[in-house]
């Protein structure tokens, strides 16, 4: 009944730009805290953006002054801005909800490849 649904990934040279969305269904969107995570090959995954329902944002220092986080919550959609991508940004980038205990959920990822 969940579904989190993430688009926009794909191939990109070095400093471009691809907009990743998320878009959300079976949740009362505006009162979730919205996360993008990645997770590279033999990485661990790791928090990149996350946006609460106040918009407050926080970023990974990695990602810090390149990418923006924000919501649409008419849309009930996700986003995330990527500029002046490096190869180490290439991963693949999952949309998370998460309001409480319980209430925590995943999209299937989409794939994000910076190369020349």
């Amino acid at each position: 009944q969940v579904q989190l649904v993430e688009s926009g990934g794909g191939l990109v040279q070095p400093g471009g730009s691809l907009r990743l969305s998320c878009a959300a269904s079976g949740i009362i969107f505006s009162i979730y805290t919205m996360n993008w995570y990645r997770q590279a090959p033999g990485k661990q995954r790791e928090l990149v953006a996350a946006i609460t329902s106040g918009a407050r944002t926080n970023y990974a220092d990695s990602v810090k002054g390149r990418f923006t986080i924000s919501r649409d919550n008419a849309k009930n959609t996700l986003y995330l801005q990527m500029n002046s991508l490096k190869p180490e940004d290439t991963a693949v980038y999952y949309c998370n909800a998460w309001w409480r205990k319980d209430y925590d959920y995943w999209g299937q990822g989409t794939q994000v490849t910076v190369s020349s």
